[in-house]
């Protein structure tokens, strides 16, 4: 089967991330089967969801990961105007979700296994298929964990997210938190004597605003990524009952999108520490059973591979370009990298059409993306 054929099959099964991905990756179970390629197969707790770890070569040496997440961002309230799981292909485009993000890359990688196998290799490749990637790099953490476990760990992680197929070292970091404000109910006739959630709440974003202010204006920017600087916004809040009720309860949710030099966490100390000098004593001067707590959504680290490095040099090599760049989105990279697995991205397709109605990936990046594969292959034969 050729990268097209298999990006069909691949495009077929709903993997949105609130699905299970277990067809997809029986799909690709049955297909390294036939070829006699050896696998892994990960679980999460429920059985529902799968990562998938394949090794084509010698298996005692340093090899190459290839990398991709299996889960769709949904399509829910887009309007699209082809079947989303349903291969299209019109003027040069194939339409679809998961097209570029990223079922294209492991078509491409699904593609090149045969010729893999048929040097053979002196180098081992591994692929990697995750899951959950799309709601804070969940599943791969399993996986990741049984890599470190590994006494020859691979010398280097491609993550085939769409770049174009430009070669990228760096992208930044992610921490995702919720913030639950618990103040004390009463009629809005009467609300000095209540502790309005919504309000104390609102006090706490504006805060958040002022962080984010002075990280816009610090001069530890980074110019390789747009914006050049550590970002935080506030995407959802929840309060109230009613007007006339002075509201007990409100959360809002907030993330840091933080260079990777920084660590995010210090923007969520800095916003508790101002809630526990400013807010909390405000709030228990009314009723001492107020409070404001604090909980971890999600989070994964930034990457910044050194452009000196020999993975670097690899990936330049495998690219043919040594035109590096860095991204705004993050990766499932700075997992393997945090394991001492120097990795990059690279892929085919844009991430301008990821997550948009009517994904699409053109059929020239796919002939790229497959050319990039079989200089991978004759690089490390044997």
């Amino acid at each position: 089967m050729n990268s097209k054929d298999l990006l069909a099959a691949l495009i077929a099964f709903d993997t949105t991330s609130r699905e299970s991905n277990l067809q997809l990756i029986e799909f690709v179970r049955d297909y390294l089967d036939r070829l006699n390629v050896p696998y892994e197969l990960t679980y999460n707790r429920e059985g529902s969801k799968a990562n998938l770890f394949a090794t084509i070569g010698p298996d005692d040496i340093s090899g190459i990961v290839l990398s991709g997440h299996t889960d769709v961002v949904p399509v829910d309230g887009q309007t699209w105007s082809v079947p989303p799981f349903e291969l299209s292909e019109k003027s040069g485009k194939l339409y679809g979700r998961g097209t570029a993000d990223m079922k294209g890359y492991i078509a491409c990688v699904l593609a090149a296994v045969p010729g893999f196998l048929a040097q053979p290799l002196r180098v081992p490749v591994h692929i990697a298929l995750s899951y959950d990637e799309e709601v804070g790099c969940l599943g791969v953490r399993d996986l990741i964990a049984s890599l470190e476990a590994r006494p020859c760990k691979p010398r280097l992680c491609i993550i085939g997210e769409p770049t174009e197929l430009r070669p990228v070292l760096g992208h930044k970091g992610k921490l995702a938190m919720r913030c639950n404000v618990q103040g004390v109910p009463c009629h809005s006739a009467y609300a000095p004597q209540g502790v309005n959630a919504i309000e104390y709440a609102a006090e706490l974003i504006g805060e958040l605003g002022r962080i984010g202010s002075r990280l816009r204006a610090s001069p530890l920017c980074d110019h390789r990524f747009n914006p050049p600087f550590t970002t935080v916004q506030t995407g959802l809040i929840r309060g109230g009952k009613a007007l006339n009720i002075v509201p007990a309860d409100c959360s809002f949710d907030f993330e840091v999108r933080a260079l990777p030099t920084m660590d995010p966490n210090d923007v969520a100390q800095q916003l508790e520490q101002y809630a526990q000098r400013e807010v909390v004593p405000k709030m228990r001067a009314v009723d001492a059973s107020s409070d404001i707590c604090f909980t971890k959504l999600s989070a994964y680290p930034g990457l910044a591979t050194d452009a000196q490095s020999d993975a670097a040099q690899l990936i330049a090599k495998i690219c043919g370009t040594d035109g590096f760049t860095t991204v705004a989105f993050g990766t499932e990279g700075g997992l393997f990298d945090s394991i001492g697995i120097p990795t990059v991205v690279c892929g085919p397709g844009s991430m301008d059409q990821g997550h948009k109605p009517d994904e699409f990936v053109r059929v020239s990046q796919l002939e790229a993306c497959d050319a990039m594969l079989e200089r991978l292959t004759l690089m490390f034969r044997a």
